[in-house]
């Protein structure tokens, strides 16, 4: 079978939006083209096939917005936030994901102020393949009404907290969520913080968004008049038996910690509610409850992915927590540029380099896993132990995974 000719360049919004339309095939969307346009990412490009006829559609679609996200030090990088990927129904295993991946990781490599991609992944399954690591992991979970929330430490805090709730339509939401969600990363790793336009889906809803439930709302957590957290939420009635049984689905608690905690004691209180789902959480809402089996349900998915497209640039951005020299030998066949064998040397002082070697390898590994640990969160030991990545001398894993790890847990970020 002869590989299609597959080309990759900026799109047209509305075809684009037909294509994903098509790849997502979720309900038609009434609204104004020029709304969904403008609530799509500013960057949009497609691949096309050559001798393909026109059906108003791309065979392929990706698009970026440019984000900022907390790493170890801490410190919020410039990245390339991957997202809107899909290939037409009718042209699948041609091709044209790898082609649209390897556009996009030449795009990044071509910017001098980009060395990494992130994405959230719709299949996990597939990003590995293109060196994407799962650098972290998010919590689903489910409690019900009245849950009991214990936390002596920030009970102070806590109490000088005041909370409020807003609707989405509120005319600032968007600007308020992007300052709060910018004052928040600064000290907490995996916080996800986009433009202006990025905030633009928090204020509209489809049709199909709302049918069964209300607009979303949001609940905010002040102290002295200043925003220090925000949970935004909807719920949606349910009776049984004659009695209440209503769902609040939570989409996004961030803030503080005593921000968040006030803020999930209000939730777990609102009339005719019988569940309260949280589609983001992370192990502090775990431990308030009191463990796993004080909730009604609890699964682990996967968060954010990391992809370092310049893998000597990328390494030097975060800070590291002890000093190591180390040289590994890194599998990269989307970048080509990053393959080969590298020394890593961080110091003391949290400062790493990464250079060309001609030694022996101490560290065999794919550049999946040097991204999965990029946050500090995914264990390279772990890794070895797995299978995943082979150690050719003794305590080398240990030694680097030492340099990489932090001991600051990771925040369950927003979609995009």
């Amino acid at each position: 079978m002869t590989t299609p000719s597959v080309t990759v360049a900026d799109a047209d919004p509305i075809r684009a939006l037909r294509t994903e339309q098509l790849v997502w095939f979720g309900e038609e969307d009434p609204r104004p083209v020029q709304t969904l346009i403008d609530l799509a990412p500013a960057e949009l490009v497609a691949a096309s096939i050559a001798d393909e006829p026109d059906q108003g559609a791309y065979q392929g679609v990706y698009g970026v917005w440019p984000l900022q996200v907390t790493v170890p030090g801490p410190v919020a990088l410039d990245v390339a936030g991957l997202t809107w990927v899909g290939v037409h129904p009718d042209h699948r295993r041609k091709g044209i994901l790898t082609a649209m991946l390897r556009d996009h990781f030449e795009r990044v490599h071509a910017d001098p102020a980009l060395h990494l991609s992130v994405l959230q992944a719709s299949e996990p399954a597939i990003y590995g393949r293109h060196g994407y690591g799962m650098a972290g992991t998010e919590l689903a979970v489910s409690l019900g009404r009245g849950t009991t929330l214990t936390a002596p430490g920030l009970e102070p805090d806590a109490e000088r907290i005041r909370t409020s709730l807003v609707t989405i339509r509120d005319g600032n939401i968007a600007e308020r969520l992007q300052l709060l969600e910018k004052r928040i990363a600064a000290t907490q790793l995996a916080s996800v913080v986009g433009d202006a336009r990025f905030y633009r889906d928090v204020t509209t809803q489809s049709p199909e968004d709302l049918r069964g439930t209300e607009r979303t709302q949001a609940l905010f957590a002040q102290v002295d008049g200043e925003d220090v957290g925000v949970a935004t939420f909807d719920r949606k009635h349910k009776w049984e038996l004659g009695r209440p049984a209503g769902e609040l689905t939570v989409h996004r608690l961030i803030g503080t910690p005593a921000a968040r905690f006030a803020l999930l004691r209000r939730l777990v209180d609102f009339d005719l509610m019988s569940t309260i789902r949280l589609q983001c959480a992370d192990q502090l809402v775990v431990d308030w409850v009191g463990g796993p089996r004080r909730t009604s349900s609890l699964t682990t998915l996967d968060g954010i992915w990391f992809r370092l497209v310049d893998l000597a640039e990328g390494l030097a951005q975060r800070r590291y927590a002890t000093s190591c020299d180390v040289v590994v030998d890194v599998t990269d066949k989307a970048c080509p540029w990053n393959a080969g064998t590298w020394r890593i040397t961080t110091t003391a002082d949290g400062s790493a380099e990464t250079t060309r070697s001609g030694q022996e390898p101490d560290i065999h590994l794919d550049v999946a896993a040097l991204g999965a640990a990029y946050l500090g969160a995914g264990s390279l030991v772990t890794m070895l132990r797995a299978g995943l990545i082979s150690e050719k001398t003794p305590g080398a894993v240990h030694r680097l995974w030492g340099a990489m790890r932090s001991d600051e847990p990771l925040v369950a970020g927003r979609g995009f």
